[in-house]
């Protein structure tokens, strides 16, 4: 795992996943940078609705707004979203070697029984 991780980061980015809708927005935004007003067209909800989401999304680093002349663009940010890959992969890791050990130890006691009818 990534030494060093900020896990009040790792924290916003999870929290920020938590919501369908800011998933939606992110999927949205992996298209292409849109604004308020262009993310309030693909969705049911109000503008001050997906404000409140952008922020979320950019307090996590998931999203970064810039300002092109009236326009303030969202687009999608990556590391935070890698960041949180390496942390699941991490304990994948430790879960997939967790569980080999008890493959391991119930095909043993498996065989035992095993030999112990057979007896």
């Amino acid at each position: 795992m990534k030494v060093g991780l900020d896990t009040k980061r790792l924290d916003a980015t999870f929290f920020a996943l938590s919501d369908a809708t800011r998933r939606a927005i992110l999927v949205r935004l992996a298209s292409g940078d849109a604004t308020v007003n262009e993310l309030t067209e693909s969705f049911s909800i109000s503008q001050p609705a997906i404000s409140r989401h952008l922020k979320v999304l950019e307090n996590a680093g998931l999203i970064r707004r810039s300002r092109d002349a009236q326009r303030r663009p969202a687009r999608v940010e990556t590391q935070p979203i890698a960041d949180a890959v390496a942390w699941i992969e991490h304990y994948r890791d430790l879960w997939e070697s967790t569980y080999e050990r008890l493959d391991v130890l119930l095909a043993g006691e498996l065989n035992k029984r095993k030999q112990r009818e057979q007896s």
